[in-house]
């Protein structure tokens, strides 16, 4: 490895999963660990084993794996006071995990020693020399994790050092100091790093940053500006209270702004699958905001931007999307003009031809619907339906003639909802019911029963998400409402929108919007049957 190459520890799978709502099954780690390895990640630490089934389970399944780029690492404390590391459970477990690398984390504040662990100073010192000899013995590679170094550096510098330095002495390959309670802030953690710097190589040093006062990632950043050798964190920032620092930004910011190479640049490539993937494992929504993968980071609204970016996209945009595997969106709305509108159509697919006075009825069209609750820029799918008509490219698929929607509850048993309805495809007709787990899904069962007859491919489609949201509260239930409905098919997902003072009606809205999305981009429209004579 060159000098320069910065190490990437990731503990999504242990410190990740002290987050809110964060947890994997074992089977979730090791998909995980995978795409971790495959991503070129240095070291995995799967788990604290001994302190549950689940992890100890993990190890045992992750030791039939053959990791091509990173290392296995087990996790947990050293020895415990009175206890020889023979004897002590923490440090069989870690044995047992039977991984390469073993991360144990030691009191680096001597208030933790003498108030939390209710020893002395040098009785700490003890425990983490004994216990990494003992590792270093079984010929395990160690790395100490120095937990709340930066708080008992700014306590008691000596001690703190002192700590490390029994690490190192002890035969630590490398040792993490931890802004353990996220508090640091990154010119007092400069100071400390570079201290610790002039003393110990720091091509031994790594560093451990929470974010708990949104600072996790320049912390780490500072420290490797520094010569920090590793940088740990998590994939997306989950962790404890606030998180760990966001490897994903980490990484980002090093390969991209810093020139530091940590991962292949494949893999930096591929940094927003990865994170959507972990995020689908955890069951959690992957922010839209999130620097360099979020589906935010390059989404430009303001007409000016818009405009601007179609000239020169280094104007309102930091980096290339393409080189973290991203892409540009461009947002329409009530801010939008005429850029963003054709900039949007490109996207879209859709040719607004060379007359301009197109554009401008799309754009006034938008900023009425907008002013009435309608909000384009989180529907794609109707958004290309208002533009196709625009253009005269829409054949309506279907009419509606009439629906009926009834939601019967009775004292002891659970709702029952039945929908009717009619519509009319080229002046056929068709009446049909269904039946469903409330009035949306009833209707929704009842119009795709209907459209099956004329375009079957609307099968091929399923909604994933349903969302309301009150517009404006002060009218309580009757005010009115705005839903959105995403949907897939095989392909891509788009979403609708509809908004009305009636949930069902707005509900109505969306979901024919989004059969009608479906249709048109499977070209079915071009297949409307003729009226009959």
């Amino acid at each position: 490895m060159k000098k320069s190459d910065v190490l990437i520890y990731d503990t999504t799978l242990r410190d990740g999963t002290q987050g809110y709502q964060i947890s994997f099954s074992a089977e979730d780690k090791l998909r995980i660990a995978r795409r971790l390895d495959d991503a070129g990640f240095h070291y995995i630490e799967g788990g604290w084993p001994g302190s549950n089934p689940r992890d100890m389970r993990f190890f045992r399944m992750a030791g039939e794996v053959e990791l091509k780029h990173a290392r296995l690492t087990a996790f947990g404390s050293t020895r415990k006071p009175g206890l020889s590391p023979d004897d002590c459970p923490n440090i069989r477990a870690l044995l047992e995990a039977n991984t390469p690398v073993v991360t144990i984390f030691g009191k680096s504040w001597d208030l933790h020693a003498t108030e939390i662990l209710g020893i002395s100073p040098d009785e700490n010192l003890s425990l983490i020399e004994d216990s990494i000899r003992h590792l270093k013995s079984k010929g395990k590679e160690v790395i100490y994790d120095a937990e709340h170094f930066f708080d008992g550096y700014k306590n008691n510098p000596q001690y703190a050092l002192k700590t490390i330095q029994a690490a190192l002495d002890a035969g630590a390959d490398n040792t993490a100091l931890c802004d353990t309670n996220g508090g640091t802030l990154t010119w007092e953690l400069s100071e400390i790093f570079k201290d610790v710097a002039s003393l110990i190589p720091p091509e031994r040093l790594g560093i451990h940053a929470h974010d708990d006062c949104g600072l996790a990632v320049a912390n780490s950043l500072s420290a490797v500006m520094l010569g920090a050798a590793m940088v740990q964190g998590t994939v997306n920032g989950y962790g404890e209270r606030c998180g760990n620092a966001d490897l994903i930004s980490v990484i980002g910011n090093l390969d991209l702004k810093m020139g530091k190479r940590c991962l292949p640049e494949s893999s930096v490539r591929r940094l927003t699958g990865l994170s959507r993937y972990v995020s689908d494992i955890a069951n959690t929504p992957h922010v839209k905001s999130k620097p360099f993968v979020g589906s935010n980071a390059f989404a430009h609204k303001g007409g000016v931007h818009v405009s601007a970016i179609s000239k020169n996209s280094a104007a309102y945009e930091h980096t290339d999307p393409e080189l973290v595997g991203n892409r540009r969106r461009v947002i329409v709305s009530d801010l939008s003009g005429r850029s963003n509108i054709e900039h949007k159509a490109r996207e879209l697919g859709i040719d607004l031809g060379k007359d301009s006075g197109v554009s401008k009825k799309i754009v006034r069209d938008i900023k009425k619907m907008e002013d009435e609750g309608y909000q384009f820029d989180a529907a794609d799918g109707s958004l290309s339906l208002l533009m196709k008509r625009a253009i005269g490219s829409l054949r309506e698929p279907f009419s509606l003639e009439s629906f009926r929607v009834i939601d019967e509850k009775t004292k002891d048993d659970s709702s029952h909802s039945q929908s009717m309805i009619k519509i009319s495809v080229g002046g056929e007709y068709e009446i049909t019911a269904a039946e469903g787990n409330g009035p949306v899904n009833a209707l929704d069962n009842a119009l795709r029963k209907a459209l099956s007859k004329f375009y079957p491919r609307i099968s091929e489609m399923n909604l994933v998400d349903f969302k309301v949201r009150i517009l404006e509260g002060t009218d309580g239930t009757a005010a009115k409402v705005r839903v959105l409905l995403e949907s897939r098919d095989d392909s891509e997902e788009w979403t609708t929108i509809g908004v009305s003072e009636n949930i069902i009606e707005a509900s109505w809205h969306a979901l024919v919007d989004s059969m009608q999305y479906k249709l048109s981009k499977d070209n079915e429209t071009d297949h409307v049957p003729e009226e009959k004579e």
